[in-house]
């Protein structure tokens, strides 16, 4: 893996553990309720993909929107 790539790569894992966090906090869930909710939610497929520079937002900007558009 190149430098970029595992940079890449820890950044997208804590944009993710960041926003299950989150998640978990704002809905008053257990973290592996918030888990769920996030691995099952096509916001996760959008920030794995880097799908149009998603994964480069707030983390809190994309948790409400996956709780105002995926709930």
């Amino acid at each position: 893996m190149t430098d970029k790539a595992a940079l890449t790569s820890f950044y997208r894992q804590e944009l993710e553990n960041s926003i299950i966090e989150y998640l978990a906090e704002k809905l008053k869930i257990d973290f592996r309720d918030a888990m769920r909710i996030y691995y099952e939610s096509r916001l996760s497929k959008q920030i794995e993909n880097g799908t149009n520079g998603i994964d480069n937002l707030d983390y809190k900007n994309l948790a409400e929107d996956l709780i105002e558009n995926e709930m």
